[in-house]
């Protein structure tokens, strides 16, 4: 007889109480793109970062300002959070030992720092985000104050649309007259200090009401001077007398805040670093940070590029007559650099 016969049990039932279903790993319920308003949101400064882990100040400057741990959330994970981000924080934020709260988004920034490996590299490093100064720390010796350096800073600084200081530290081992004078003509104001002579109070000055950001070669006194500026205990390091190279000793950056007689500031320690590539930064903004050049590019013909083969170009003209100052040479061989390395990363954009 054929199971297709007519004298089958339509009805015939069965059991299926054992029948395991699994379950959806992505839950039972259908994803959605629609996330929760988080109306209790907290805006939180970010402090520092260290695996994952943020450090954030809730509260800041109120009744119950309190520092809190959190982590991002999922829809953050390709979003960098870094120091001076205005976070919104959800979760416990109580404070307590063993609590974790958690970053839902963040603020729009003011402003962002970042940096390339090299000039070559089109990968950014975010390295702080909301600063209006940047503080450049330079060594008058061990080790060696190096211009171009600072060039390089000064550049980054004004492409982020941040006013840039500078300290030259250790001016007891050597007088810092000739390298100061490859900025004069530059809007670019200059403290100096010495061993037990630290104008702490005049840089404090400088920022009471602003967030600052450190950057220095390693082993110019950056991390000393913040200690004495701040009170904290960031590890000091040393200069290798073989190589003249300063030893890495702030391995992340960290805010820490300033109190002084002019008010309180924030003040953001970077890690020393011996390279700041530019990769990112639009050449655009390159004269902007020699200001004296600037002013007198105006005079250039349409199009000038401003190089040693540029014709009738009006900077090259007035270093020349002296009309500048003992300086602008100097200025003008930086800047000519500078742009020769734009104008070589372009070409190979084009050429790739």
């Amino acid at each position: 007889m054929s199971w297709l016969d007519d004298d089958d049990d339509d009805d015939l039932e069965f059991d299926e109480s054992s029948i395991r279903v699994r379950p959806n790993p992505k839950a039972n319920r259908p994803r959605t793109k629609r996330r929760p308003a988080h109306a209790d949101a907290q805006i939180a400064r970010v402090l520092g970062v260290d695996r994952g882990r943020y450090t954030v100040l809730v509260d800041e400057d109120g009744p119950d300002e309190r520092r809190v741990l959190a982590t991002r959330a999922r829809e953050l994970r390709k979003q960098p959070i870094v120091n001076g981000d205005r976070a919104k924080v959800v979760g416990d934020l109580s404070g307590d030992e063993g609590t974790l709260g958690r970053i839902i988004g963040l603020e729009e920034r003011t402003s962002l720092l970042r940096r390339s490996a090299d000039d070559t590299d089109q990968v950014e490093r975010v390295i702080v985000a909301n600063a209006d100064q940047m503080l450049v720390v330079v060594a008058a010796a061990d080790p060696e104050p190096r211009a171009r350096l600072v060039d390089r800073y000064l550049v980054a600084a004004l492409d982020a649309g941040i006013r840039p200081l500078l300290v030259v530290t250790k001016t007891d081992l050597a007088d810092p007259t000739e390298f100061l004078a490859h900025f004069v003509g530059i809007d670019l104001r200059v403290f100096t200090s010495a061993q037990g002579e630290m104008p702490l109070d005049e840089i404090g000055e400088a920022l009471a009401g602003h967030s600052t950001v450190f950057v220095g070669h390693s082993g110019v006194g950056k991390s000393t001077l913040v200690n004495a500026l701040t009170g904290s205990e960031r590890a000091i390091g040393h200069v290798n007398t073989v190589t003249g190279r300063g030893r890495h000793t702030s391995s992340s950056a960290v805010s820490l805040r300033y109190r002084g007689p002019a008010g309180s500031g924030w003040v953001i320690d970077t890690p020393g670093v011996r390279s700041f590539g530019l990769g990112h930064v639009d050449p655009a903004h390159v004269l902007g940070a020699f200001t004296d050049l600037a002013a007198v590019a105006e005079e250039c013909p349409r199009g000038c590029t401003h190089l040693p083969d540029a014709p009738d170009c009006a900077i090259i003209e007035a270093v020349e007559s002296g009309r500048l100052g003992p300086g602008a040479a100097a200025r003008l061989d930086s800047l000519q650099r500078l742009l020769t390395t734009f104008q070589g990363i372009e070409r190979s954009r084009l050429e790739g």
